[in-house]
């Protein structure tokens, strides 16, 4: 509806005019920001390559695209880019996440951490808002395999976290430990639960089926709200499983976390928040009134820059162009898997992933540190990860079975 593929000169055009419709610090008389261009003395806009370069152009020009631009009003010296970043976010909601066209708000934050971070505390405020919730009455519900983001949150907005385990095999949730985990959280006072779901572990690309949660939530009366970390899988995994119920067609989903800074291959800090309508007013900063529009956002001031990254790179590859990128990473990395249960190597990997995880006793620590495998503890590894991107071709594979081999 949204994700059409462009080509390099409709980019360019796209993203010229935004800038053009932004602040001119150097035709007009502005005085009362604290902004400009990037220093020229270093970054010189008038060098010949910059205008065909709309992203290093973007970042010259130093759009601030502080605030939320999907609930109306912002920051009108930058109003231009502020329209691509409302486009990035209808592809991101709309056209991969399957919501309803400006039904959703969101913001393209610094990363997959700040996303979660923004999600849990809309949440507690929802609850000591709408139900008069004292906090301590507040908890998160996730699992052992959630990403360090949701201890990092209950540490900033002073809430319990409760984690369910998985199988240490198969990676997956048990609906009587899911149950467990929640009577203790109830033992210990809690009546609202934040509940996060993987969509793509960190560690193992693994998926929760959300309806462990969700039926055990609402079979025990539960009063939660549901927030999906796909900060990894978000641009994988909705085009390698087409019955996934990880989407805004699901009634019990409220917000997603992805990072175009992993498989879209942006630059870092482009993690993307997304949520229904009608919750960003819960953490609205109304002292920011300076702030045209005011802040609903936990970073405040970000580079609109790297928002037109992200838009920029999937206008070129289109939605076809995804699926094809997708789908060849999905035979590699089933190649890859072909050779290990040759060799009789033991890992874990989720169908649908890009994501092979390998027991630490199947590969010598020389070898996991010549070919950069991610161990789960550094101080003692259990798994070794590889995460089959772009640049990780068959090629570059075949040296580490090789090497496997030789050993």
């Amino acid at each position: 509806m949204f994700w059409k593929k462009k080509s390099q000169e409709e980019i360019q055009a796209t993203v010229f005019q935004a800038l053009s419709r932004n602040v001119d610090y150097n035709s007009e008389t502005i005085l009362g920001i604290p902004a400009s261009y990037l220093d020229d003395k270093v970054f010189n806009q008038d060098a010949s390559f910059i205008k065909d370069a709309p992203f290093i152009s973007s970042l010259i020009q130093n759009p601030n695209h502080i605030g939320c631009h999907t609930l109306g009003k912002s920051e009108s010296f930058f109003e231009g880019t502020h329209e691509i970043e409302r486009d990035l976010i209808q592809i991101c909601a709309v056209d991969i996440l399957k919501g309803e066209p400006d039904e959703q708000d969101g913001y393209v934050a610094s990363g997959g951490t700040e996303a979660n971070i923004q999600a849990i505390w809309i949440y507690r405020n929802y609850f000591m808002n709408e139900y008069e919730a004292e906090q301590s009455e507040i908890c998160i519900l996730c699992s052992e395999d959630s990403h360090y983001s949701m201890d990092k949150a209950a540490n900033l907005l002073t809430l319990s976290v409760f984690k369910t385990t998985v199988d240490s095999e198969l990676r997956v949730l048990n609906a009587e430990d899911v149950r467990m985990t929640i009577q203790k959280a109830r033992d210990a006072g809690k009546k609202y639960f934040i509940v996060i779901s993987n969509m793509m572990t960190t560690m193992f690309g693994s998926i929760d089926l959300v309806q462990t949660y969700t039926d055990v939530l609402v079979a025990m009366n539960c009063q939660f709200k549901l927030h999906i970390d796909g900060a990894y899988g978000g641009f994988y995994y909705p085009f390698t499983d087409d019955s996934s119920l990880l989407t805004f067609e699901n009634p019990h989903i409220t917000s997603f976390t992805l990072d175009a800074h992993k498989m879209a291959q942006a630059p870092y800090g482009t993690g993307i928040f997304l949520i229904r309508k009608g919750y960003m007013h819960h953490v609205n900063t109304k002292e920011a009134s300076y702030v045209e529009g005011e802040d609903y956002t936990l970073i405040g001031s970000r580079s609109g820059a790297n928002a037109i990254a992200v838009w920029m790179i999937l206008v070129k590859n289109g939605p076809f162009g995804w699926q094809e990128k997708v789908f060849i990473l999905q035979k590699r990395t089933a190649w890859m898997c072909k050779q290990f249960k040759e060799m009789s190597i033991a890992f874990y990997r989720h169908p649908f992933s890009n994501i092979i995880t390998i027991k630490a006793p199947f590969v010598p620590i020389d070898i996991a540190t010549k070919f950069g495998l991610v161990p789960d503890n550094h101080k003692a590894p259990n798994w070794y990860k590889i995460v089959i991107m772009d640049h990780v071709t068959i090629e570059k594979l075949s040296l580490l079975i090789e090497a496997l081999k030789a050993n």
